[in-house]
């Protein structure tokens, strides 16, 4: 009896000691894992300030509003090339636009800089440059360029291989920069870049097929619901199949995806400067088509209403 109680006493004592590190062990294996994943496609929705740059001198805060919210994010910078110069602004430029380096580079030095001393990367990158070209004379990609080698030790890169099919992994910085499918600047910034030199931006591809340069898709709100944002009716399953479909091809491909833009605001109330064309009319209505977004895994939401999108991802 007393052999058994000290059996049964041994026993126990042997689970305390020897079974908790299992969990511990998997745990670590799995953040592990998360940790290195994170910036892959599927693995988190990120707020995508949209037109975050200032409107005819007005709405200049906005980038302060944008990264107010927190990192990790996506900032979209409209780009337009005006009397020999690269300027922020939607169209038709007056001359007194900033540009990105002073408007984004510089503003977001402080957080990169810290980044870089901490050396956490599990949150990398920070911030995604999304790059919207609204001229795309050669002198305007080639001054870009040039702006983006100057911040190389900040970006995320990948060697440029021979063939465009050789896909090479990502060297995660703190800033990854997005741009657009144009033939134009795929040759600025892949062909014209030497082999084994950096690739310091990933453009757009129509196809849910990934290459060394090609690394995401754009998409409009109107693949999802063809009617558009202010037709738009009741969220139905057909809207949310093709969402879902959408998304799914792209992760499976390796891609991340980005659909624009989803607001919903008193049309009446034109304080914000935003789109007639990309409002709902109501906040509940665009509320739903966030949710079902960050429920399907959507890389980037395209928004102008940044703080509210923020509160509504923290809560899911």
């Amino acid at each position: 009896m007393i052999k058994a109680t000290t059996e049964s006493t041994e026993r126990t004592e042997h689970k305390k000691v020897c079974f908790p590190w299992i969990p511990c062990v998997l745990w670590l294996l799995l953040f592990g894992v998360a940790a290195r994943a994170q910036y892959e496609p599927g693995a988190r929705v990120l707020l995508d300030a949209h037109n975050c740059y200032p409107y005819d001198g007005r709405w200049a805060d906005r980038i302060d509003r944008a990264l107010s919210t927190g990192t990790p994010l996506a900032i979209e910078q409209d780009l337009v090339w005006f009397n020999g110069r690269s300027l922020v602004a939607h169209e038709h430029p007056r001359g007194d636009e900033p540009t990105m380096k002073r408007y984004f580079f510089e503003k977001i030095r402080p957080i990169v800089e810290k980044a870089l001393r901490e050396n956490k990367r599990g949150d990398w990158p920070l911030i995604t440059l999304n790059l919207d070209f609204k001229s795309e004379e050669p002198e305007h990609l080639r001054a870009v360029w040039t702006l983006l080698s100057e911040y190389r030790d900040w970006l995320t890169t990948t060697p440029r291989s021979v063939s465009l099919d050789d896909v090479q992994p990502l060297h995660v910085g703190p800033v990854l920069v997005l741009t657009g499918v144009s033939d134009q600047q795929r040759k600025v910034f892949h062909d014209d870049v030497p082999i084994g030199e950096s690739l310091l931006v990933f453009g757009a591809t129509t196809r849910p097929t990934r290459t060394n340069y090609h690394r995401w898709m754009n998409y409009s709100w109107k693949a999802v619901e063809p009617e558009g944002q202010p037709n738009a009716g009741a969220w139905t399953k057909d809207d949310e199949a093709r969402l879902t479909t959408l998304v799914k091809a792209a992760h499976d491909a390796h891609l991340w995806i980005r659909f624009y833009t989803l607001d919903g605001f008193d049309p009446k109330d034109e304080s914000g400067g935003w789109s007639a064309s990309y409002n709902f009319g109501s906040l509940a209505a665009a509320r739903e088509r966030w949710q079902a977004a960050i429920l399907a895994g959507v890389d980037y939401v395209a928004i102008d209403q940044y703080e509210l999108f923020r509160d509504t991802l923290t809560q899911r």
